[in-house]
């Protein structure tokens, strides 16, 4: 059975919740919400009840050193969820003491993850691709979905081989970069997100179609093909 997914939007940051809400009711899209400190995936987790949302306990790693008093937060609710998310790393206008507080944050995330049940982590890696893989090398015993990636291909091979899974959004289909990196994603470890609002959607299910044909097209594939691979592939980051 075919089924849409959306594996990383701000459900709790949109302008619009109550009506993409009802288009992935609508539409049975499965969905992981995403959040972006410990207390809004604690509000998110208590307002929403749906069918088809999961919410996703995050700490968005540019609010690691603003936030640190939500850190104790982070451990108290890891082993509440199995969606873990928008977590990573990104040294952009950073200093070294607050990139390193990211590094050491993500590291103990990921050695807490793998002494608890097999988690979903959906990983924000921007300009921090090299550091990310120096801690994911060493093992990580649920899925990793590398949101959004950008990095070089030299590091998409390495995480290829640890069996990675990449998120595919809009805005990655309409650069030279995103699609030189989708070209050579297999097919077997792709799937879809939305990245709303952080990525504008006029029509949320209608735009998240869209990226599914242009993703059909890059690929050479039939847009039904195509929807069967990425169903199956969501599928088997939950069942595994």
């Amino acid at each position: 059975m075919k089924y849409k997914h959306d594996t990383h939007i701000h459900i709790d940051l949109l302008e619009n919740i109550s009506n993409v809400i009802s288009q992935i009711e609508n539409n049975k899209i499965y969905t992981i919400a995403v959040t972006n400190l410990p207390p809004l995936y604690e509000k998110l987790n208590k307002e929403l009840n749906s069918k088809y949302i999961r919410v996703a306990l995050g700490f968005h790693p540019d609010l690691i050193n603003q936030y640190k008093k939500y850190i104790p937060d982070m451990w108290k609710n890891l082993n509440q969820t199995k969606y873990i998310g928008e977590v990573g790393l990104d040294p952009k206008n950073k200093s070294k003491i607050e990139f390193h507080n990211q590094i050491n944050f993500f590291e103990e995330l990921i050695n807490r993850c793998n002494a608890l049940d097999k988690k979903i982590i959906s990983i924000h890696s921007r300009g921090a691709v090299k550091e990310i893989m120096a801690i994911l090398r060493n093992g990580f015993n649920g899925k990793i979905i590398l949101h959004w990636y950008s990095g070089i291909i030299k590091y998409l091979e390495e995480s290829l081989d640890l069996g990675f899974y990449y998120s595919i959004n809009k805005a990655m289909l309409q650069s030279n970069n995103g699609k030189k990196i989708i070209s050579k994603i297999p097919l077997n470890r792709l799937l879809i997100e939305s990245d709303a609002p952080f990525i504008n959607h006029h029509n949320y299910s209608h735009d998240l179609q869209l990226t599914i044909n242009k993703l059909s097209r890059l690929k050479k594939l039939d847009v039904n093909e195509m929807e069967s691979i990425l169903s199956n592939n969501f599928e088997k980051i939950l069942r595994e």
